[in-house]
Formats: structure tokens, sequence, C-alpha cells
């Protein structure tokens, strides 16, 4: 994979900007679209100084308040505005540690208040209608193979489409996964997955060698023979769920928490599910104990007769 440079051409104006990127780069592992993520929002804010005739030494809570009203302003999404308030602290926090400021002027400030919006999920009967694909020919098998991968093991799509042959240990039906921050996983593949990849396996072999294609190291690949893409996986899934006529709105990290929602709702242990999800924080995984409940009540106003 291309590194993205720290000397991109879109300019950062905040003095040690450059050396807070190169840092999220070594130190803290971020990947290449969290390391655009922090560039964008240091750009952004760095260009409403200069359009309010202010810089960076005269930051402090009441310009990261207005700066976070004018965001407010534009429409963006409350996630957007707590997403780049967390970029400056974490630039500000920098200047910090490495002695450049007395203290961070953002400590005080705090984010919008974030909606209580539970992940969507699907019913174990709606996974099942959506895995179930007909055909033993390339597409079908490899669709298929998505799918199943996407719901046994609950990884993200990054992770899925950078899944390599010789990530998968075969015999004890567990893949190595590249998570965020450069934290590698293991994950695990139920016997329906397993058994679509041995069906998946030789076609793939063979659509190779029709395409004269040699040393391709994917394990999913497009019609072309490369590796297959996020947006060429998310095409896969709407066409699929267009095909079953489900009317949810189902995108590849609706697999995710289906698979979070469906072993916790199983019995298994939150700490489990965190380490199977690649969560650092506890925090991030208890969502699923909320959509557990809420989907305990979906299920009563389902089926219930007066529901």
């Amino acid at each position: 994979m291309n590194r993205t440079s720290d000397r991109s051409p879109a300019r950062v104006a905040l003095s040690h900007a450059q050396e807070y990127l190169a840092y999220l780069r070594s130190v803290r592992n971020l990947s290449d679209a969290s390391i655009r993520a922090y560039r964008s929002d240091l750009c952004a804010f760095a260009g409403w100084l200069s359009r309010n005739g202010l810089d960076e030494d005269g930051v402090d809570a009441a310009v990261a308040r207005r700066y976070v009203a004018h965001l407010s302003r534009q429409n963006a999404a409350v996630s957007t505005v707590n997403r780049s308030l967390s970029s400056l602290k974490g630039y500000f926090r920098f200047l910090e540690r490495t002695g450049r400021s007395a203290g961070s002027p953002l400590e005080g400030v705090r984010g919008l208040r974030t909606p209580g919006r539970l992940p969507g999920f699907l019913f174990e009967d709606e996974i099942s209608e959506l895995l179930t694909i007909e055909g033993d020919d390339f597409a079908s098998v490899r669709d298929r193979l998505i799918l199943e991968l996407l719901y046994s093991t609950g990884c993200r799509i990054s992770e899925l489409v950078t899944v390599n042959l010789d990530d998968i240990d075969f015999r004890r039906g567990r893949v190595l996964v590249h998570g965020k921050g450069r934290k590698d996983r293991m994950v695990f593949l139920g016997a329906p997955a397993r058994r679509v990849l041995r069906e998946y396996l030789p076609l793939r072999s063979e659509r190779l060698v029709r395409l004269g294609v040699r040393n391709e190291k994917a394990l999913v690949i497009n019609a072309n023979g490369q590796r297959i893409t996020q947006r060429g996986v998310a095409g896969i899934i709407r066409k699929r769920v267009i095909e079953k006529g489900i009317v949810k709105h189902v995108s590849p990290h609706t697999f995710r928490h289906t698979f979070a929602t469906h072993i916790l709702d199983r019995g298994a242990d939150i700490r489990v599910v965190q380490e199977l999800l690649g969560h650092s924080s506890l925090s991030t995984t208890q969502i699923y104990t909320h959509v557990a409940r809420a989907r305990l009540q979906a299920l009563h106003a389902r089926h219930h007769p007066r529901g």
C-alpha cells in the first residue's frame, strides 16, 4: 500500500502540524485514512483561523467554541464536529507534551452530544436468507464467501479486502486480519464459511490462470483477477440485498453489528466480543448490549400478536 506523504500538496498552516502528523504515523501507528482525516481537520481549522484574522497563538477555549459553532452552522454532522475537536485537542496536547506550550487551551471544551442511535443489524432469518446465494460459478461463490466471511468473523470491510492467502490458517479455521492502528488479531471461520472457502479457492485459481495473472496474494479478487476493493464489496452487498428484497439499509458494517449482536444473544462474554471485534476500549463494545436489548423488543413487536 502506498503511504500518503506528510508533505502533501494540502498545506497545513499550523506551525507544528507536520511534526504531529509524523508522530501519529510513526508512534501512534495510525492508518493512512486516519492520517488524512487528521490532516483535513487541521487544515480546515488553520483556514478558519486565517479567514477570521486569528493565529495559532491566540487559540483558547473561546476560539475553539466559536469554531465548533461555525462547523455546526455549516450543517456538519455531530460526529464530524466531535472528530475535528478531538483532532485539535490531540494537536495541542502534543504541543504541551513536547514543551512547545505551557498547556492545552482546549482541555475544557466539550464536544456535541451524540444522538443515541443504535447500529443496525439483521435478524437471524434475514442473514440466513442473504447468505443463500445460488450458483456454482466464480461470481456466485465469491459473493457467498464475502458475506460468509463478514458474518462469521465480524471483521471490518477494510480488514476483509486486505486478507491474503497466507493469512489463513486452513487447518484451524482462522484468519489473521490487520486492524486499525496496525493491530493484528485472529478471527474465526464457522463451518459454512470454511465450506464456501474450499469451494472458492479452485475457482479463484482457475480464473487467475485464465487471465494470466501470477503471484496475486489477495484472497478475494474481482473479475479481472485483482484484489477486490471496499467499493467492490459494497456494490456486491447492495446487489444481493436488492435480489433478496430486504428493505433494511445493509452496509458492510451491518454484518459486523449483526455478528456482535448474535453472539452476545447466544451468551458470549462482552470482553470476548471486544477481543473478536478488535476494540481497544470496552465502552465501544458495550453499545451491543443495548443492541441486544433493542433486538428483544423488536422481536416482541414482530412476533407477538399484539406487538
